[in-house]
């Protein structure tokens, strides 16, 4: 079996032989940069280490494997353009460095591209795994509509906050597992085992990404710390924030959400201290664990001897930053 490490040298290697040098110059020169910007490679990744377990030719499942890595991109042109993002992966947005209007045409592109990368996939499985991304990204499309909604609502339940986040992000994670798993011709049980253990690692990923936006640092998160403060972004943490304050702190959390003028710093420290007081990081963290738990026993049943699994554990682990 190929180690993670080799695997993701081969997805990078696969976007790199991306042929991006058609004309005109200023649609493709913004997906380049973008491509070229790094970052984990979580989905192509986890596509072919599903693809691994079962079979050793991964670079048969590449082509799909780079297709979901360039989808994923895509979104993330669309969403900063909606999020008014200035930085991605530590690099200026692809709005900032152009404008709305190239990164929203260089995003049109990449999912032109993407359905031609994934349409490479065997023969056999080219129905079940178009049909798969099809649904996947309509998907994706619903969570960031109510990710939409939740900006103009006070209201948003941890429930809610939780299935838009499983479809605006979980479920891309998911289909990456799966697309890997049906391109191997894994059973179909397993298949379903392998998607349910995409979803939860990719909760509880989502969930520590809300987390790190308040808790982390600059340098190894790639965004500015407190971003999702700034633009009161109705995460997991700001709605427990608000369901678990006493009424003076439930004021306050709201003085900041509705004030129009205020500097930034100190409004990041000011709602960071009251999550503080509220205890929601102890919540968060405790809903990763859960999520993280779920995972496990779902690889636990799929039906590969341990150590077939045992890569894939590994990566999972080091997504979340844990040894064990």
């Amino acid at each position: 079996m190929y180690s993670s490490e080799e695997i993701l040298a081969m997805v990078n290697q696969g976007l790199a032989a991306l042929h991006l040098e058609r004309q005109p110059f200023g649609l493709y020169k913004p997906i380049r940069y973008v491509l070229s910007m790094g970052g984990k490679r979580i989905r192509p990744v986890l596509m072919l280490l599903a693809y691994n377990m079962y079979r050793d030719d991964v670079q048969r499942a590449l082509p799909a494997a780079v297709g979901v890595e360039t989808y994923h991109n895509y979104t993330l042109l669309h969403d900063d353009v909606m999020d008014r993002a200035e930085v991605r992966r530590g690099k200026p947005c692809v709005h900032k460095v152009w404008n709305e209007n190239t990164a929203i045409l260089s995003g049109d592109s990449m999912l032109v591209m993407a359905y031609q990368l994934v349409a490479q996939c065997p023969d056999e499985n080219l129905k079940e795994v178009l049909d798969l991304f099809t649904a996947t990204a309509l998907e994706i499309g619903e969570g960031q509509q109510y990710d939409v909604d939740f900006e103009n609502r006070m209201d948003v339940k941890p429930e809610e906050y939780i299935e838009m986040i499983r479809l605006k992000t979980s479920v891309l994670l998911a289909c990456a597992m799966k697309m890997g798993a049906v391109q191997a011709g894994a059973p179909v049980e397993d298949c379903e085992l392998l998607y349910r253990f995409g979803e939860s690692v990719g909760l509880a990923f989502q969930l520590q990404d809300d987390m790190l936006d308040v808790y982390g640092d600059f340098e190894t998160f790639g965004k500015r710390i407190g971003g999702d403060i700034l633009c009161n972004k109705k995460t997991y943490m700001l709605i427990k924030a608000l369901e678990g304050a006493d009424e003076a702190q439930r004021d306050r959390l709201v003085q900041w959400i509705e004030a129009k003028e205020y500097d930034p710093e100190e409004k990041i420290a000011a709602v960071t201290s009251l999550y503080n007081e509220i205890g929601v990081r102890h919540i968060c963290e405790d809903l990763i664990n859960r999520y993280f738990d779920e995972a496990r026993l779902l690889l636990d049943k799929v039906a590969l001897p341990a150590e077939s699994k045992e890569v894939l554990w590994q990566y999972a682990l080091g997504l979340l930053g844990r040894n064990s």
